[in-house]
């Protein structure tokens, strides 16, 4: 069986700015070297042999905004040593304007030691509170496969790691008295106050989900808990938020039912054709239903016995390539539908990194909710 995706690690500690990309010591020498060199050899060549040498006092704060602190030390040393070395020669009526050259470079280079130190820091800091946010919702969401009577639950669920504002993407596929109910939900925004709005509205559907017989009144909590942590999170100042969800009821017919807030369509793969389930015209989001006079409408569809069908996030439909196009994930998926359904999250992983030449900036959610005619046996999945 493929490989399952589940919550991504994300760097932490004093080497994680290293590992993300910074500057290598070869780089820097090479900047030093080079960069000097070419000054040396353009003053010669015009005749100004210290005249260029003062320029290299800009060299310490480039290295600041992506070098370590021990980097941008070496390199104002280097800088300042140059500017001395290249002065000696002046006449000594310049001792004055010479000495001035080199008090400006050692107030600048150390500004930059300062500058590397606090972004080193605060760098630091983001790696702790991501790999804090991802912990959270490594406690929170289930590791896939998820399993009920009904279904065979695969996905992925990869957060963006290019900063600390990790997203909001939840999911949920339960066993119920009333069949198997699966959740998929985005909250707007990122960062800490995003998941706290995704948890309260996942926490309130693990409750629903098992007390209340329809769908709708299901959604209900969950718009109630949206309005509830809004009203809340307004006493403390924080942005109020809406979520995007599609909540389903499947159960031992073919027949499921969806409820959609707002959120991407379903898709639906099986051995004659892939693409996505119309649900007819969405719901507003959660946390907005007071903005519409027609309540929130089951909308019934066929999910057959051995298909599969697909649940995701913008994270995924929205991710473009270098020229801008969107993910073609219809026509990819086109060429998947014979897959297994646990190769198909890993699939679409892979191919999500190769679309975007690994430049992604969005959390990015998939379930994969395969039927199957018996009740799956948890034991035989690797």
């Amino acid at each position: 069986m493929g490989q399952e995706m589940g919550i991504s690690e994300v760097p932490d500690g004093p080497n994680a700015v290293a590992r993300q990309g910074g500057l290598t010591w070869r780089v820097v020498a090479g900047w030093l070297v080079g960069i000097t060199a070419a000054l040396a050899v353009t003053g010669v060549a015009l005749g100004r042999e210290t005249g260029f040498a003062p320029f290299l006092v800009f060299l310490p704060t480039l290295i600041a905004g992506r070098g370590s602190v021990r980097q941008t030390a070496v390199a104002s040393v280097w800088t300042v040593l140059v500017i001395i070395g290249s002065l000696i020669r002046s006449p000594l009526s310049n001792v004055a304007a010479n000495a001035g050259v080199i008090t400006f470079a050692v107030a600048l280079d150390g500004l930059s030691v300062v500058q590397a130190v606090r972004r080193v820091r605060q760098e630091r800091e983001i790696s702790r509170l991501r790999s804090a946010a991802a912990a959270l919702q490594r406690q929170i969401l289930r590791p896939f496969p998820l399993v009920t009577p009904e279904l065979l639950v695969h996905g992925l669920y990869e957060p963006v790691e290019e900063d600390s504002m990790v997203g909001g993407d939840v999911y949920e596929a339960m066993p119920t008295p009333y069949g198997s109910r699966v959740l998929i939900a985005d909250v707007q925004g990122k960062g800490l106050p995003a998941i706290s709005a995704a948890f309260a509205v996942l926490s309130s559907f693990r409750e629903a989900a098992l007390s209340e017989p329809s769908l709708p009144a299901v959604v209900d909590a969950l718009e109630n808990s949206v309005l509830r942590h809004n009203a809340f999170v307004a006493q403390t100042g924080e942005e109020q938020r809406f979520v995007t969800a599609l909540v389903l009821d499947i159960g031992p017919e073919t027949t499921a039912q969806a409820i959609n807030c707002g959120h991407i369509q379903p898709y639906l793969l099986t051995d004659q054709r892939a693409g996505q389930v119309n649900l007819g015209e969405a719901s507003l989001p959660l946390g907005l239903a007071s903005l519409s006079r027609e309540p929130r409408t089951v909308t019934p569809f066929t999910f057959p016995t051995d298909s599969t069908l697909l649940l995701c996030t913008d994270g995924i439909t929205e991710t473009r390539d270098p020229s801008g196009a969107f993910y073609p994930l219809t026509e990819r998926l086109t060429g998947w539908k014979h897959l297994p359904p646990g190769e198909i999250a890993p699939t679409v992983h892979q191919d999500l990194e190769q679309y975007a030449h690994g430049k992604l900036t969005d959390d990015r959610a998939l379930l994969v909710l395969h039927r199957n005619p018996t009740p799956p046996d948890i034991s035989a999945i690797e």
